[in-house]
């Protein structure tokens, strides 16, 4: 039915297009008005988008094809489009390879740079030259830059006589065979994703560049204004973006980081517009979702909300308001855990408001319902394969919960949370390299960990994490299955434990961690093992490693199997639905409008906030809400040069883009193609959109492009900056 309205939409444009006598002929009554509501949601495919997608993307108010956003040929909206490090997104903003994202995706690299003598997170850095930009190792950014559709090559040989493991085996096989055998250059890489839940599958072909560098942020003051208060809340004002450069060798090409190197030249880059945004205005976020689980059986999402979820949130809340705590009383320790506690913060407060979303919009209910009818149909047209799909779900989702369970207290406490217990782990891999694969797997683990080590122990406090180590491994001990807890565990004193451990181990410095890591293999192994806070660690990772992870897996190769199918089932039984394939951080596209939303009862939010937000939350002195004097001052004179709008200016908006996390840094593009927003963030109450997107709840949140302007050029004085863009008034 969704089909026909849409066709029957298309003909009322057509219509629409005579005269007005000659329409007044044909539609006796009213037209009927477009739910937009129906086509918003779905992280489509770029190179998928000709036809339906494209159709209601111009809907919605877009002027553009699907071959100006994706195109091998010719340049497009996709060659602007970047993988930042592997995480976040980014977008090419001139033609000399600058690059815009979010302040939180470069709060790492900003971080390395700062010092309590230079501390730009508290102060800002700005490049006024190429010369004065900062290179960063171990960091790249990536293009896509085709995607060809592999799905026969890669079930070649795959029939359902073989088992689970035997058929993934083959896939992997095939997948690492096509990957060798794909076109390109010799400067690209290709690898393959899967789509669907395993029933398509994608080969992308990249360039990845080495050599990125610093070139402009804006104060922690502005581009985490609010911090973890206003994180995930709207209304929102943060500024949240920082600017980096690509650099390529002298043919443009990716290189490793040299003086010689030059900026990069961009097939496209985006031009920024100055005309800014109303409600029901096109918007389009492109980028590299993360991950997604829209298809979840309802006892999988009621698993997560009421098992596995409460479970997370409690460690981190516990770990969070241990570190706040030394934080805000110690200004070197803010410096050096700024950014992990932003990262452990930022998934705490998007749980929370993904329980209460999903209790709000009703989603197990829905999914029940849903079933029901999947049933129903299954059983009229009896479709024997998929007549125990729903059951078979009930009996894995039981088998899997105490294992799951388990799984996530020994990633939230041990690996994630507490430092040191991560430090052993990583120690502990040393050991198994060497029993594994003897002296030569040994040495070059050890000098990779020796590396890291360095990395970690820079940011690392002993006084900070022993209050961590002891109220999270109490927690561990109380809370997590029984029969994933290991011995040690047991009838333990915490305080007595953690005072032994944090006294006497050598792991809590980076000066004891070398000595131990001094030596042959056999007296580095032996020196571990009698350290007692690798000896506590070890016992854990063993039970992580022979009794949690491998039933896990076990389990959950075969959920797996089971949700592959039912992916196909459900597009089998409800052919008329849309079904988008979940996130997995490949290139994406996402399209909404400009809306603001009703989040309870007798509550509407606007769409726009504006600097006068900013005013009315600033706090003097607060790390959250305090704001540099600059700023203020060009409040009250209203010197917001060319980006104010009628006296305002512009900070943040939202839509109704279907966004996750890795879209963080996604540009906003309006209908004709143009830089508007820059993606930061999802409204609480609509975090649940990972499991399910609701369009009268979920809105994501972007930082306003003209705000981003008018802090490079009125706040930071950043004019060379400005110069290089291409600032367009579409709307004039």
């Amino acid at each position: 039915m969704k089909n026909i309205k849409f066709y029957l939409i298309v003909a009322l444009l057509v219509v629409s297009c005579k005269t007005v006598q000659e329409t007044t002929q044909v539609v006796k009554s009213e037209a009927p008005i477009v739910d937009t509501r129906e086509i918003q949601g779905g992280m489509w495919i770029p190179s998928l988008l000709e036809g339906v997608n494209e159709n209601e993307m111009q809907l919605l108010g877009s002027k553009m094809t699907a071959e100006d956003i994706y195109s091998v040929n010719n340049s497009s909206l996709k060659d602007a489009i970047v993988h930042f490090n592997g995480g976040c997104t980014s977008e090419v903003i001139s033609p000399n390879g600058l690059l815009l994202t979010n302040h939180h995706c470069g709060y790492g690299v900003i971080q390395s740079h700062s010092s309590v003598e230079n501390d730009y997170l508290k102060d800002g850095f700005w490049a006024m030259s190429y010369e004065e930009e900062l290179p960063n190792e171990n960091f790249s950014v990536t293009f896509i830059k085709r995607i060809d559709d592999v799905t026969e090559a890669i079930f070649e040989g795959v029939n359902s006589d073989m088992d689970e493991a035997a058929k993934m085996k083959l896939i992997n096989q095939n997948i690492l065979k096509v990957s060798k055998a794909a076109q390109k250059e010799a400067w690209q890489d290709a690898n393959v994703k899967s789509f669907y839940k395993g029933n398509q599958y994608l080969l992308f072909v990249t360039e990845e560049f080495k050599d990125v560098r610093l070139v402009g942020a804006p104060p922690t003051s502005i581009g985490k204004f609010g911090s973890d208060t206003d994180n995930w809340m709207w209304p929102r004002h943060t500024g949240d973006f920082s600017m980096f450069r690509i650099y390529a060798d002298a043919n443009n090409k990716p290189a490793e980081y040299s003086k010689d190197n030059v900026p990069y030249k961009p097939a496209h880059h985006l031009p920024i517009s100055l005309d800014g945004v109303e409600e029901g205005d096109f918007t389009l976020v492109f980028g590299f979702p993360g991950r997604t689980n829209e298809y979840l059986p309802a006892v999988g999402i009621d698993q997560i909300v009421n098992v596995l979820n409460p479970a997370k949130i409690e460690v981190r809340e516990n770990a969070l308001k241990i570190v706040d705590e030394f934080m805000r009383n110690d200004n070197n320790i803010k410096i050096k855990y700024a950014s992990k506690y932003a990262s452990i913060a930022n998934y705490w407060k998007k749980w929370i408001g993904e329980n209460q979303g999903i209790e709000k919009s009703n989603a197990i209910q829905k999914k029940r319902e849903l079933e029901s009818e999947f049933s129903k149909i299954v059983a009229e047209k009896d479709l024997v394969g998929y007549k125990t799909l729903l059951s078979d779900f009930e009996t894995l989702y039981k088998e899997i919960e105490s294992v799951s369970l388990a799984r996530d207290y020994w990633v939230e406490v041990v690996y994630r949370n507490v430092e040191l217990l991560n430090i052993t782990f990583s120690a502990f891999q040393l050991e198994q390299a060497f029993l594994k694969g003897g002296e030569e797997a040994f040495e070059s683990r050890r000098k990779s960990l020796l590396n890291s080590y360095k990395g970690k122990f820079k940011n690392y406090s002993a006084k900070v994490d022993k209050p961590v180590f002891e109220k999270l491994v109490s927690l561990y001990a109380e809370k997590a299955p029984n029969e994933f807890m290991p011995s040690n565990m047991g009838n333990v004193n915490f305080s007595t434990l953690t005072n032994d451990i944090y006294a006497n181990s050598k792991l809590t410095s980076l000066e004891g961690a070398n000595e131990l890591l001094t030596g042959t293999a056999e007296e580095v192994i032996k020196k571990l093992n009698g350290d007692k806070a690798y000896t506590f660690g070890k016992e854990l990772h063993s039970i992580f490693y022979t009794k949690i992870e491998p039933k896990f897996q076990e389990l959950n190769l075969q959920l797996a199997a089971v949700q592959k199918e039912y992916m196909k089932a459900l597009m089998e039984v409800f052919p008329n639905k849309r079904f988008f394939p979940d996130a997995n951080s490949t290139l994406r596209v996402t399209y909404g409008q400009v809306k603001g939303y009703a989040p309870k009862d007798g509550m509407r939010y606007g769409n726009t906030t504006y600097l006068k937000g900013v005013i009315e939350k600033f706090v003097p002195g607060d790390y959250e809400f305090d704001i540099p004097n600059k700023l203020k001052e060009l409040y009250d004179s209203k010197d917001f040069g060319q980006y104010g709008d009628n006296g305002k200016m512009p900070v943040n908006f939202i839509g109704t883009n279907h966004t996750t996390g890795g879209n963080s840094g996604s540009p906003a593009i309006d209908a004709h193609g143009n830089l508007i927003g820059l993606n930061f963030d999802r409204v609480w109450e609509g975090t649940m959109s990972d499991m399910n997107y609701d369009p009268d709840i979920c809105r994501n949140i972007m930082v306003d492009i003209r705000y981003v302007l008018f802090i490079v050029d009125k706040y930071a004085g950043a004019k060379n900056l400005i110069d290089e863009m291409t600032l367009v008034h579409p709307k004039k």
